[in-house]
């Protein structure tokens, strides 16, 4: 596979998992500082990365939002969440249940500020029941 061929696909597997909008904005945003950056993380992250047949999306998607608590990474974190909520056929639920888990094995301060984000996130989406 050449490095178009990784771009095409890892562009389309961007736009599956975070959508459209959210990639269209990137790509927007593209200047000569980071559209190296751009390209490699489409390359890699989301061709050579989320396209292994191992793991399917929804464990990826899982892995990377435990992962971005642990990290403290809440810009991330954020755009994960609501790609998982919009794109990704998760529900407040399954969020509260990868912060409940993480909780544990990150520490509780990561996890309340998970919380918060999260919980932000699933208002802001009209998401949050009473």
């Amino acid at each position: 596979m050449d490095d178009q061929n990784r771009r095409d696909a890892g562009m389309a597997r961007r736009r599956k998992v975070l959508g459209n909008s959210w990639v269209d904005k990137a790509n927007a945003n593209k200047n000569s500082f980071n559209t190296e950056f751009q390209d490699l993380i489409t390359r890699y992250a989301w061709n050579e990365i989320w396209t292994r047949p191992h793991f399917d999306e929804r464990t990826r998607r899982v892995l990377v939002i435990g992962t971005l608590v642990a990290l403290g990474a809440w810009d991330e974190f954020r755009l994960h969440v609501r790609a998982a909520l919009t794109e990704g056929g998760f529900t407040p639920d399954d969020i509260k249940e990868i912060l409940l888990q993480q909780a544990i094995y990150c520490g509780v301060p990561a996890a309340n500020h998970a919380v918060r984000e999260a919980s932000a996130m699933v208002g802001e989406l009209g998401l949050l029941k009473s």
